[in-house]
């Protein structure tokens, strides 16, 4: 168990905290430590193509998430709801972008919307990205749904809620955890997407993953570093308000019992 430990800390996280440390760096070569300096986050937030091309991806992120939630649920409840022969085939086939190789997908893709006489940016971004989305929300909420006790359903049904107050108090609760997961799932899938992006993109439109690495072609820089550190620090910020509202939920169950 050490060893293993050990390799996944040499592999995993030195890479980490080297970046983290190059991104205050002074000199522009990350081989050469010239001394501390916040140079770096100056001129990250000076660069007005990142700029765009994060809030591109954030919105990107968003709306194909959105989308994903409306069509994954959607799917699950309604397979969760009528029994058929071909529900397993329906499902494996609903996950099918989960497998398949991005290159593919892309390629696809690409080859769709231009028999479509789509115009390439945000519209096929959003199409494309909702596709790869899907699955992760109808995964999870469709096993979700397996574990549900259907007589809650059928109780509040005998007392008079009607079907969108059972969906609403009773069902969404319920599932809202699964409908969660999915979307953290989907929103990281989309937002550091390449492959699947380079294809269906347009000159107009730059997603931050495809910029940086457009950038990293003539080697790492400094402001890359401080990107990625910047990131870094956001998402151990929601793992840490993930982690205190958890045991402060559990805190406020077991006062209760």
């Amino acid at each position: 168990p050490f060893v293993y430990v050990a390799v996944i800390t040499v592999l995993t996280y030195i890479p980490i905290l080297l970046t983290v440390v190059y991104s205050f760096n002074a000199s522009k070569l990350t081989s050469v430590w010239e001394g501390f300096s916040l140079k770096w986050y100056r001129e990250l937030f000076r660069d007005r193509d990142l700029g765009e091309a994060l809030i591109n991806s954030l919105i990107l992120a968003v709306l194909s998430c959105a989308f994903a939630v409306l069509i994954g649920t959607s799917g699950a409840l309604g397979m969760s709801r009528r029994k058929r022969k071909l529900d397993d085939a329906v499902a494996y086939v609903s996950t099918l972008p989960i497998m398949i190789p991005e290159i593919i997908l892309g390629m696809v893709f690409l080859s769709v919307f231009s028999l479509m006489g789509l115009p390439f940016g945000m519209v096929t971004l959003v199409i494309a990205h909702t596709t790869f989305c899907v699955p992760y929300v109808f995964t999870m909420v469709r096993a979700r749904l397996v574990g549900m006790d259907r007589s809650l359903e059928e109780a509040a049904l005998d007392l008079g809620a009607t079907k969108w107050q059972v969906f609403r108090d009773v069902i969404l609760p319920q599932i809202l955890p699964a409908i969660l997961s999915g979307v953290l799932l989907a929103f990281a899938m989309s937002f550091d997407d390449v492959v699947i992006s380079i294809f269906v993109t347009g000159p107009r439109v730059s997603t931050l993953p495809i910029k940086v690495y457009t950038q990293m072609k003539t080697g790492v820089t400094p402001e890359i570093n401080a990107l990625c550190t910047m990131m870094l620090g956001v998402i151990l910020l929601v793992l840490a308000v993930y982690l205190i509202m958890g045991k402060r939920g559990k805190g406020n169950k077991r006062d209760e019992q």
